[in-house]
C-alpha cells in the first residue's frame, strides 16, 4: 500500500504492515489527536496517532536503512518485526492519554499497563499470530519477555528513536513551527554490543558533525516542549479532561477498560452526558472553550528543588491528597469541587540527553560528564528542568482570591499577576 504523508513524503506500507493498520484497534487511532488539547492554541495540531504511528513505522525502515549502510546485519525477518512493533506502538493509547496517564496520574502509562496484554488476547493477538509475529511484537512493545536482541527493541523505545524522530518533525509541522532536524541523523546510527547507538566516531576520530546533529535534535525537543507541550492554555484544557474522567471513575460512570473503545469525541462526548454533574460541567466546558484560569502559579524559581520533589510525591502521585487540597481551596473561595484543578507535573527530565553513543573511547551516553558535549547537555538539562510549573486553575472571577489563598496554604507566593 503507497501512502501520502505531509512529513516524509510517500510510505509505502507492506502487505504486513497492511494488514496491521486494517484492524479496528488500529483505525481507532484516527480519532485520537496526537497533541490532545494543544490544537485550542495551535488549530492546525489536529494530527492523529494513527497519522504518527505511520510515520514511525517509515522511519523505523529509515534506521534500518541507514544501519546497513554502516555495515551492520539487519534480516529481513528482523526488519518485518521493527515495522510491525513501530506501526502498533501506540496502539494502546487511549484519548487524551498523556494527560490522564502522566500528568494526573489516573492510569498506568499506556506502554507499562495490561492494556496491551488485553489486546493481544484479541483480534489484534490473532493477526500477529497469523503474520508469526506475536511473540516478537509482543516482546518488542513489552508485553512479554523480550526474545529480540535488545538493538531492535531501541528502534521503536529508546531515547532517540523512530517514535522521536517521527514526532519532533510532525508536531513541529502541524503546530505550524519551521524547525526541524537534518536527515544525515540517519547515517549516524549503528549498533554497539547489542544496543542501538549514535556512532559519534570515524576512522577512530570523534565526528563533531554528527555531535551537533545529535543536539540540534535535543534542542528541537526542548523547544516543543516549551512552546507547546507546555503551553498553558494546552494543560489547563487536558488538567479539566482529567478531571472530569477522574470525577468519573470516582462515580463509577466510566472505567480504564472504557477507554480502550472510545476517541478523543466519543469521551468528550461521554463526559458531557455524564450523569456526574462536575464531570459534565468540566466538558461542557473544554468543548465550548469556557476554560478555567490560572489562579496560582509557581516555579522553580521560587520552590526549591526539595520542596517541589515533595509536591511531587503528595500531589502528583498523591491522588487523594490531590483531591483534599482542591475541595479545601474551592471551600475556601466558595466554589463547587470541579471548578478547581490542581496541577502538579513530575520534575522535568530529559531523558533522551541519556542516548547511547559510540565515541573513540567506546560505549557511552551523550551525558556523560567526560564527553565533549557535557556542558551543553547539562545547560539544556537545566533549562528543560526550569519549564516545571505548579498550577492552580479556577473561575476568571476567582482568579485574585485564589493566588491569595493558594499562597497562605503552600506557603509560597504566586508567580502569576
Amino acid at each position: 500500500m503507497l501512502l501520502r504523508d505531509p512529513i516524509h513524503g510517500d510510505i509505502e506500507l507492506s502487505p504486513l504492515e497492511t494488514q496491521l493498520i486494517d484492524l479496528p484497534v488500529m483505525q481507532r487511532l484516527r480519532g485520537v489527536k496526537q497533541l490532545g488539547t494543544a490544537n485550542l492554541v495551535y488549530p492546525g495540531a489536529l494530527h492523529t496517532r494513527f497519522d504518527h504511528s505511520i510515520g514511525v513505522c517509515a522511519l523505523s525502515h529509515r534506521l534500518v536503512e541507514g544501519l546497513r549502510r554502516a555495515g551492520c546485519a539487519v534480516s529481513m525477518a528482523q526488519e518485518a518485526a521493527i515495522g510491525a512493533a513501530a506501526l502498533l506502538h501506540d496502539v494502546t493509547h487511549v484519548p487524551y492519554g498523556h494527560t490522564l496517564e502522566d500528568e494526573r496520574r489516573l492510569f498506568p502509562r499506556h506502554d507499562k499497563g495490561t492494556r496491551l496484554a488485553q489486546l493481544m488476547a484479541g483480534e489484534l493477538g490473532e493477526a500477529l499470530t497469523r503474520l508469526d509475529l506475536h511473540d516478537t511484537v509482543a516482546g518488542l512493545l513489552g508485553a512479554a519477555p523480550l526474545t529480540s536482541p535488545r538493538w531492535m527493541q531501541d528502534m521503536v523505545s529508546g531515547a532517540i528513536d523512530a517514535d522521536l524522530l517521527d514526532y519532533l518533525r510532525r508536531d513541529s509541522f502541524f503546530a505550524g513551527l519551521s524547525h526541524d532536524y537534518d536527515d544525515r541523523i540517519f547515517r549516524a546510527f549503528a549498533l554497539h554490543d547489542d544496543r542501538l547507538v549514535v556512532r559519534l566516531v570515524k576512522h577512530g576520530m570523534d565526528r563533531p558533525d554528527a555531535r551537533s546533529e545529535i543536539l540540534r535534535v535535543l534542542r528541537l525537543r526542548y523547544f516543543l516542549t516549551e512552546r507547546v507541550y507546555y503551553h498553558h492554555t494546552k494543560v489547563v484544557a487536558g488538567a479539566m479532561i482529567s478531571k472530569a474522567v477522574e470525577l468519573a471513575l470516582d462515580h463509577n460512570a466510566i472505567a480504564e477498560g472504557d477507554l480502550l473503545a472510545l476517541n478523543d469525541w466519543t469521551l468528550l462526548d461521554r463526559l458531557t452526558h455524564s450523569p456526574v454533574p462536575g464531570a459534565s460541567a468540566l466538558a461542557q466546558r473544554v468543548q465550548s472553550r469556557q476554560l478555567l484560569k490560572r489562579g496560582y502559579v509557581v516555579s522553580g524559581r521560587s520552590v526549591p528543588e526539595a520542596q517541589r520533589s515533595d509536591w511531587v510525591t503528595r500531589l502528583h502521585h498523591g491522588r487523594l491528597e490531590r483531591a483534599q487540597k482542591e475541595r479545601q481551596i474551592a471551600d475556601a473561595l466558595g466554589l463547587p469541587f470541579e471548578d478547581v484543578v490542581l496541577y502538579c507535573p513530575a520534575l522535568t527530565v530529559m531523558k533522551e540527553a541519556a542516548v547511547p553513543i559510540e565515541n573513540s573511547r567506546g560505549l557511552a551516553h551523550l551525558d556523560d560528564p567526560d564527553d565533549d558535549a557535557h556542558t551543553e547537555i547539562r545547560a539544556l538539562q537545566a533549562r528543560y528542568a526550569g519549564l516545571w510549573r505548579f498550577y492552580v486553575f479556577v473561575p476568571a472571577a476567582a482568579a485574585a482570591k485564589a493566588a491569595a489563598v493558594c499562597g497562605e496554604l503552600f506557603g509560597v507566593a504566586s508567580e502569576h499577576s
